[in-house]
């Protein structure tokens, strides 16, 4: 997946402000995730969905607002409900990030059930 480098990609905390004005580590994290997501939605059975589990990353270079980023995966291993992808991305100049990605099968009735409890559980903290 290609984008383009928006201001809202860029490096920035809710309590310190903008740290500076390049791509950030957790935007790269976000495409690389998405672009793992697509790889696999195609073999989904039917009553199954998929949700991260982990992401390792490296990110090796930087990227300035307008520039574009490609992020790729790549399957690298699928053991029982584990489905591991190796990620990078690139800008037009050269490598900026890469490392590996795992996603976990679940049944999408018991991933319902779990989003049901949460969100209840988070509802009653609002009430507390």
């Amino acid at each position: 997946m290609t984008i383009t480098v928006t201001p809202e990609m860029v490096a920035t905390f809710e309590e310190l402000g903008p740290v500076h004005p390049l791509y950030a580590t957790w935007s790269m994290v976000r495409h690389m995730e998405l672009a793992s997501r697509k790889i696999i939605l195609p073999y989904l059975e039917p009553g199954e969905d998929a949700v991260g589990h982990s992401i390792s990353v490296t990110h090796l270079a930087p990227t300035g607002v307008g520039e574009r980023v490609t992020a790729r995966a790549r399957l690298v291993s699928l053991d029982g409900r584990r489905v591991v992808c190796a990620v990078e991305a690139s800008n037009e100049h050269e490598k900026i990030g890469e490392g590996t990605q795992v996603q976990m099968l679940v049944r999408k009735d018991r991933l319902a059930s779990r989003i049901a409890e949460v969100q209840r559980r988070a509802g009653a903290g609002r009430r507390a």
